[in-house]
């Protein structure tokens, strides 16, 4: 369950109490979303194990986050592609991502070297950010806005998480097709493994956020506006 039981009338124009599941004494499925008491130990609906929400499973999220973070850096390090001609004989290249975006830059394609730009720097960046930032702020007190704030940096996580992958995607499509033999060949570089673990645990570390942290620190009335 990843939003409150509003009993109150409309958020902001009333000085009404914020209902919770967990103040109303009900427990979230984290499978299917379904509300269920406290003392019932498996949802109904979906047979989950319902365990409630412990500030003491961040650990975990942390966890996987350095993991991630630590994968990081040898991904931007080492070389993410190797390109040979004639079986070396006219030399290999390899680059790494932002070596990939400058070169692109130069052969005048913008929207790729953007593309790459995006998903393997400002998508993976953001993402830390903003798994870090939500593990330190959940369970803090907050406003009915402010958690509502937290909750969509949380969706947007899960959202772009499916989109991580693009940079290995697009190494072992370009492995698979670019092998003329003698001619030409593509081999995935080093940081292509590392880059796929940093997404790997990154995703690991989102996932084993409880977006019902978000909730408890809300205050027992609102605010009059």
């Amino acid at each position: 369950m990843s939003a409150p039981l509003d009993a109150a009338p409309d958020e902001g124009t009333h000085d009404g109490p914020v209902m919770t599941a967990h103040r109303a004494g009900l427990i979230g499925c984290r499978s299917c979303g379904r509300v269920w008491p406290e003392d019932q130990h498996r949802c109904s609906r979906c047979h989950a194990r319902l365990v409630p929400p412990d500030r003491r499973g961040l650990q975990a999220v942390w966890a996987w986050w350095f993991a991630g973070l630590i994968m990081y850096i040898p991904a931007n390090v080492f070389p993410m592609m190797r390109t040979e001609t004639f079986a070396g004989l006219m030399g290999s290249a390899e680059a790494t991502i932002m070596e990939g975006v400058i070169d692109l830059i130069k052969h005048g394609s913008y929207d790729i070297a953007a593309i790459v730009f995006v998903a393997s720097v400002i998508v993976p960046v953001g993402k830390f950010i903003a798994i870090a930032w939500l593990a330190m702020v959940a369970g803090r007190p907050a406003t009915v806005d402010q958690a509502h704030t937290r909750l969509k940096v949380y969706e947007v996580v899960e959202f772009i998480g499916r989109w991580s992958m693009i940079d290995v995607f697009v190494v072992a499509i370009l492995s698979a097709l670019v092998q003329l033999g003698f001619v030409a060949s593509i081999h995935p570089g080093p940081a292509a493994v590392s880059f796929a673990l940093s997404v790997a645990f990154t995703m690991l570390s989102a996932q084993s956020f409880d977006p019902r942290l978000i909730w408890r620190g809300l205050p027992l009335r609102r605010r009059v506006k």
